[in-house]
């Protein structure tokens, strides 16, 4: 799945046009690499995204194409 999909779904990130932007800024790391929008997401990648002075690491466990509110943060864990 790509990176801007697995934020939305997983509500790490509200919509898919400002993880896009995030992306583009640089603002987001896959295994400590910086990764655009279109980077490849499974399970077991640890991604870290910069919020202004805030600051996010988590690991995805899973990648599922939807779902529901309640169960979107049993997509990643927060490290």
């Amino acid at each position: 799945m790509r990176l801007d999909k697995f934020l939305k779904v997983s509500r790490l990130i509200k919509r898919r046009t400002v993880a896009n932007e995030a992306c583009d800024a640089g603002r987001v790391l896959v295994n400590d690499k910086t990764a655009k929008a279109s980077a490849n997401i499974k399970p077991g990648d640890i991604i870290e995204i910069q919020f202004g002075s805030r600051q996010t690491k988590v690991e995805v466990l899973e990648v599922k194409e939807t779902v529901k509110k309640e169960q979107a943060e049993n997509m990643f864990r927060y490290l």
